[in-house]
């Protein structure tokens, strides 16, 4: 969920001073010995019954008001300068700067944990053999004294199974600093999609296994977006401006004035060309009621608008839509105009309790031609889809 102040949601299963991280020989064995904890030295009450032990006591709580916190050896501006430049190599040939990474770093995500440097770099050599990951880097700020959280989306293919099914996940990455040598001693991954982000989590295996179904749509080219934000109930994406075809529908369920759209694709058009087949097609609302209603088809993402042929009907016109942010549900089913309907109020609704701001308007999209569709999306954007966002979106991502 998109909030204005994310470093509070972020959770911090461990010390991101990772003081625990020293040679063993300076450990203490709290598993069987559990030291008592320390309470503040102000609490601590002296007695006056053995002289040698008031004595003895106090000089421990002048040890610890001494102490303080250890002295930092890094630049926190300089280690977010590295991780933007570093962290978009994750999956590549080049790959991460492993010396930036203490020894004994700790890894966790929701369903995978690692203790030592070794197995962090095997999980990232693991994914991308099995999955081939698209990692996208969104942000890079210092969270706490000693913690640096990222924001990013990573877009996988499972090449073992026939349909190579894609998996998405976004979310955050909290970076521990070891203080005393600068270096990343902890790793942990908080997903958008699930609640129980700690380890072991059941709900992450399931959101795994969700995303390995079958699902596909046709194999035509559509519109080019890359996903910002993935949780349970929608998807938020930013468009890549394209160009439609439109004319006035009846309304979002309908097909009227999809003849004539579809026939300026296939040729009833100044200079005859046909143009190459798109998807999905679009039904689109831009007022408070729903009613005022257009019906689009894409059009090639290698065409300009002063390049295509001009359409032989008065009443279709071409468009250039500019791109924007998104939030996107899906759905499966016969689009009635009551499910669409329900649908919107729903992804509408969402998207408030998260603390966005929708726009006036709505959009359906359909992966087949209006009459024989089943696979839909209910998208909203800023400017041209459905419920659009507003511009605030990106500063509370």
């Amino acid at each position: 969920m998109a909030t204005s102040n994310l470093s509070h949601q972020i959770p911090r299963p461990f010390p991101t001073a990772c003081l625990s991280f020293r040679p063993p020989s300076a450990v203490f064995n709290t598993r069987r010995h559990p030291p008592p904890p320390l309470q503040p030295w102000k609490c601590r009450k002296l007695t006056l019954k053995d002289e040698t032990n008031n004595r003895f006591k106090w000089s421990i709580q002048l040890s610890l008001v001494e102490q303080g916190p250890p002295k930092s050896t890094f630049d926190m501006q300089q280690l977010v300068a590295f991780l933007y430049d570093d962290l978009p190599h994750l999956f590549d040939d080049q790959g991460i700067d492993k010396t930036a990474y203490d020894e004994r770093v700790v890894y966790r995500d929701p369903i995978t944990k690692h203790d030592d440097l070794g197995g962090y770099l095997f999980n990232i050599a693991l994914l991308k053999t099995l999955f081939r990951p698209q990692f996208q880097l969104h942000w890079v700020k210092p969270t706490g004294t000693n913690e640096i959280t990222t924001r990013w989306t990573m877009v996988m293919r499972f090449a073992l199974l026939p349909w190579k099914p894609e998996l998405v996940f976004t979310g955050t990455s909290v970076m521990g600093i070891n203080p005393e040598n600068g270096k990343f001693c902890s790793h942990v991954d908080c997903w958008d999609s699930i609640e129980k982000n700690d380890y072991f989590s059941l709900e992450g295996l399931l959101e795994v296994i969700k995303q390995l179904r079958i699902y596909k749509t046709p194999d035509l080219e559509s519109p080019k977006y890359q996903i910002l934000k993935r949780t349970a109930k929608y998807e938020v994406r930013q468009y890549n401006p394209f160009i439609v075809v439109e004319t006035n529908g009846d309304k979002l369920s309908g097909s009227t004035g999809f003849n004539d759209v579809a026939g300026y694709i296939f040729g009833k058009n100044s200079t005859a060309e046909k143009i190459p087949r798109t998807t999905p097609v679009f039904t689109q609302a831009v007022d408070a009621d729903l009613s005022k209603v257009s019906i689009q088809i894409v059009l090639p993402l290698d065409k300009e608008t002063k390049s295509l042929p001009n359409p032989n009907q008065e009443t279709v016109t071409l468009r250039k839509v500019e791109g924007g942010i998104a939030a996107v549900m899906k759905f499966s089913g016969k689009p009635t105009e009551d499910i669409v309907l329900e649908k919107e109020k729903t992804l509408r609704s969402n998207i408030i309790k998260d603390g966005l701001k929708p726009q006036l308007g709505c959009l359906l999209a359909r992966y087949n031609d209006p009459g024989r569709t089943w696979k839909f999306i209910m998208t909203d954007a800023k400017g041209y889809m459905d419920v659009p966002l507003t511009s605030e979106y990106t500063a509370k991502l």
